[in-house]
């Protein structure tokens, strides 16, 4: 499973702040990893320079064998919090999806 961190133009992400990125969203995927090719994370800061409430954003983007990409988002007060409840979402998707695809072949 090949994961890629993507940002926004305000946000600069450090090698070392990537590799945890990574390592969080493969925890969480690496029980569909024989079904997942790859796997793209865009960061984004929604108010830009200015501090706020929820404006951390990050949405994450699965490509299952055979299959559309899926994609979810999710939004928190820091990077960490919005990448771990993406990443919980994606999850949520997945074992959908995947359930649905057994279900039909039954």
């Amino acid at each position: 499973m090949q994961i890629q961190v993507n940002s926004g133009n305000n946000i600069k992400v450090h090698e070392e702040f990537a590799s945890k990125i990574k390592g969080i969203v493969e925890d969480a995927l690496s029980r569909f990893s024989d079904n997942i090719t790859r796997v793209e994370v865009h960061l984004s800061d929604e108010d830009g320079t200015k501090n706020g409430i929820n404006d951390k954003r990050c949405m994450i983007e699965a490509r299952l064998a055979g299959r559309q990409p899926s994609a979810v988002t999710e939004t928190a007060d820091t990077f960490d919090l919005a990448v771990m409840g993406a990443a919980g979402k994606l999850v949520n998707l997945i074992e959908s999806t995947l359930g649905r695809l057994q279900d039909k072949s039954s």
